[in-house]
């Protein structure tokens, strides 16, 4: 997107602040709370990522291993085949192995992943799934493998191979943030459910690839803080009432002095701090020590004992893994792969290190390749172990609160206790440490409740009924100290989000008009001829709570979108929703895998969405599957270069993969092989070879025909089709490709493009016959027939072309 802003949100925010007018006091509050600049994000960060092949092996509906091959580089690669073919477990496969999960089967119960995801034909295949990246400005060769170890979905473990073969971390190759935001998957369950209510994840997202998070913590910092202040105002403005209710039932004359300074509109601070300071500060000095002591507070118990019982949970774990070091497994694990790759490679059951002879055979890698997930299983479970001790001593640790600066130097049985209570900060083995926390927990909250009740009698004496109200009017001067502050601060920051809100706005909308404008155009491109407009695309509200709106309008009347559209027109929708987000220029992604878009388009609209992969394709690698023909149709029909790879399943879930080529060439080259097999009979010949001939000129009429229906008479392709379907004879497809219309006679057309072509074009027309003229030169007819097609090809006005005698 280029034509983005190109400050940072943070900067243009504090420029508008800069300028705003607002109050000092308003300024310095929103410059308090204004985020700190984010970091921006890495995207992938071994630069840019491109598919090289998916490979998946016992998934969904592949069987035997098998292999999509992609082309290098931008470009559209169509994936076709019918409805259970195999070629949307090749989308997902792709899917799962880059991310780990497949939205097909979000929130769906689990009960169905144990039925879908393995293929029924293939139980002894080890399941995977694979994809072959290029990664980076000189396309580094990376291996991205998910394989399965159990009979779960999620006992799985994936593997990254550099190209020397070296394992690497998968967010070194790929940032799971990057696939998040800019997620170049779109599966053909998301088409229906990227549309449905009020696109909340879209919003999200949207919310941080485009950095407006900082907006949204803004937005809610300046709420919290109104709200805080709030919050003070009425605790100080309960407290006051209910202490008026209550020393106005004390007869004492300093009860009567308090009532008196906190009635009014307006109480009176320093008549209430007067009150309090008026006794002797020796007096003062020990209700201070005895206040401190009546409100002492030791260690929870419930979360002391809970932290107990996580330590010793975690200590037993650790105790029962069988390995003390995962990375003592995981070397012998490696070790074993590399032993089990070695007798695979050498192709040898001779044991390279003691010289045994059969020693490596088949029971033995099996036996081997068990004992290697077995290590793996080990290593992953002393490691849970080990993470989980960390965290219960880290947990355990926090609990303990240190010595309180008043207790430190004191020799009393309180201050010993609570020695020993901070000492556990100082232990690291669990079950020591939970020793520790339940004794030192125990005596520490019984000394503290022997000193709090100590202090509560002592303080009861002192001063009698009054002491408790001088405690709770100097609780009361505290409070309402912070209301004096929270009503200013509470005016300054609504007055600070007053003007926010409308700057959020504008900042947001600045931002998302480039996303916007280009989810127009691909609309436009896709519904081109609907009666359905698609304005302006906004955001609305925060993330979490937050929605697209989509201005929606038929015949210039706006209407909401779920309603007044088809459902190709919501799938057009989604597409235009998706495309702007997978195509950020910051997105590490130089591929976008689509799933079957093309479902309940009508012609129109396939066209459309030709032109709009078309033009995603000059830049980057495009892959959509599809089981409808009419995306081929429109493709060939707008003269869009594509390589189409064709899936076809076989018995036993045998996925087979092939491209698909030059209609032309290929019949060509089947009439070429023909023409080059001497023992093939001559009368078969006679039969063969003038028909595969015509194959090949009809072809090319064909591509002719439809270019020049399009361009020359603005049809589409709904229109194209239906005309060339109407063609039964050769002579009406030679018409129809060379003149623009299959009635007029096309003999001197031909004649004028290729000298010698309308007897050719006879020669095939007798192929129907049963009286055969012989085929003499069999490889002359079928270089006449190339040079015709050629000519046909390169449409009238033609002279050039070699002739065809």
């Amino acid at each position: 997107m280029t034509d983005q802003p190109s400050a940072s949100l943070h900067a243009l925010l504090l420029d508008r602040l800069h300028h705003s007018g607002l109050a000092p006091e308003v300024k310095e509050l929103l410059q308090e709370l204004v985020p700190d600049e984010p970091t921006k994000s890495s995207g992938g960060r071994a630069g840019p990522v491109q598919l090289r092949s998916i490979t998946a092996a016992g998934w969904r509906g592949i069987g035997p291993r098998t292999t999509l091959e992609l082309p290098p580089g931008p470009g559209l690669v169509v994936v076709a085949g019918p409805n259970g073919s195999g070629k949307s477990s090749f989308a997902e496969a792709a899917e799962t192995a880059l991310t780990g999960h497949n939205s097909r089967w979000d929130g769906r119960r689990a009960t169905d992943w144990q039925k879908g995801w393995r293929n029924l034909h293939s139980p002894d295949v080890t399941p995977e799934v694979c994809v072959e990246l290029a990664v980076g400005e000189r396309g580094e060769a990376v291996t991205v493998r998910r394989t399965w170890h159990g009979i779960k979905v999620d006992e799985a473990r994936t593997k990254v191979e550099g190209p020397d073969g070296g394992e690497r971390k998968l967010e070194e190759v790929v940032d799971a943030g990057a696939l998040d935001l800019a997620r170049p998957f779109l599966p053909y369950s998301e088409l229906g459910s990227m549309i449905n209510g009020t696109l909340g994840g879209l919003h999200d997202a949207f919310f941080k690839l485009l950095g407006l998070e900082l907006l949204a913590e803004l937005d809610g910092r300046v709420k919290d803080a109104v709200s805080e202040c709030k919050q003070t105002v009425d605790r100080a403005d309960a407290l006051t009432a209910q202490l008026l209710g209550e020393l106005g039932a004390l007869d004492d004359p300093r009860a009567r002095e308090a009532v008196q300074a906190l009635s009014g509109a307006k109480p009176d601070l320093g008549r209430v701090r007067a009150l309090l300071e008026s006794r002797a500060p020796a007096a003062e000095a020990e209700l201070v020590r005895l206040r401190r002591r009546a409100t002492l507070a030791g260690p929870d118990l419930a979360e002391a004992g809970g932290a107990v019982a996580r330590l010793r949970e975690a200590a037993a774990g650790a105790e029962d893994a069988r390995y003390g070091s995962a990375e003592e497994a995981r070397r012998t694990a490696r070790l074993l792969e590399t032993a089990i790759e070695h007798q695979r490679r050498s192709r040898t059951t001779d044991c390279p290190v003691c010289g045994a002879e059969n020693r490596l055979d088949r029971a033995w890698a099996e036996q081997t390749r068990a004992e290697v997930e077995r290590l793996q299983a080990a290593a992953a479970g002393a490691e849970a172990a080990r993470h989980a001790v960390a965290v219960s001593v880290r947990a355990a640790h926090d609990l303990v609160e240190p010595v309180p600066v008043w207790l430190r130097g004191e020799t009393s049985p309180l201050a010993s206790v609570w020695q020993e209570w901070a000492r556990c900060r100082d232990i690291t083995h669990p079950r020591e440490l939970a020793e520790c926390v339940e004794r030192a927990a125990a005596a520490l909250d019984d000394a503290c409740r022997q000193v709090r009740e100590e202090a509560v009698r002592l303080l009861a004496e002192h001063d009698g009924a009054w002491q408790p109200f001088a405690v709770r009017l100097t609780e009361w001067l505290v409070a309402a100290e912070a209301k004096e502050d929270a009503l200013d601060r509470g005016r300054h920051a609504r007055k600070a989000r007053t003007w926010l809100r409308p700057i959020i706005d504008e900042l947001r909308d600045e931002r998302l008009r480039p996303f916007a404008r280009r989810s127009q155009e691909v609309w436009q491109r896709l519904c081109e001829h609907s009666s359905v407009s698609l304005g302006s695309v906004t955001l609305a509200g925060t993330p979490g709570r937050g929605k697209v709106v989509l201005d929606v309008s038929v015949d210039d009347m706006s209407a909401p979108a779920y309603s007044v559209m088809s459902q190709g027109e919501l799938h057009s929708l989604a597409l235009s929703l998706f495309l702007p987000r997978a195509t950020h220029a910051d997105s590490p992604f130089g591929f976008l895998v689509i799933d079957d878009p093309v479902q309940s388009m009508d012609p129109d609209k396939v066209e459309g969405l030709a032109r709009v992969l078309d033009a995603c394709a000059r830049d980057r690698q495009v892959i959509v599957f599809t089981h409808d023909t009419r995306l081929q149709q429109a493709v060939a029909h707008l003269g869009i270069k594509a390589t189409v790879l064709r899936v076809g399943r076989q018995t036993d879930s045998v996925v087979r993969v092939e491209t698909l080529t030059d209609p032309v060439e290929q019949a060509l080259a089947e009439a070429r092989a023909i023409s080059l097999d001497s023992s093939l009979p001559q009368e078969v010949a006679d039969h063969v070879l003038p028909a595969m001939c015509r194959v090949a000129v009809e072809a090319a009429c064909l591509e002719t025909a439809r270019r020049r229906l399009h361009d020359e008479q603005g049809l589409g392709l709904r229109a194209v089709e239906e005309r060339v379907q109407s063609l039964e004879r050769t002579k009406s497809y030679v018409s129809l490709a060379l003149l623009g219309d299959e009635q007029q006679h096309a003999r001197a057309a031909v004649e004028r493009v290729c000298p010698g072509g309308w007897t050719l074009i006879e020669t095939f027309n007798s192929g129907a016959h049963t009286s055969l003229p012989t085929v003499d030169d069999r490889r002359s007819l079928v270089r006449r027939t190339k040079a015709l097609a050629t000519a046909i090809r390169n449409g009238a006005g033609s002279q050039n072309a070699g002739g065809a005698r």
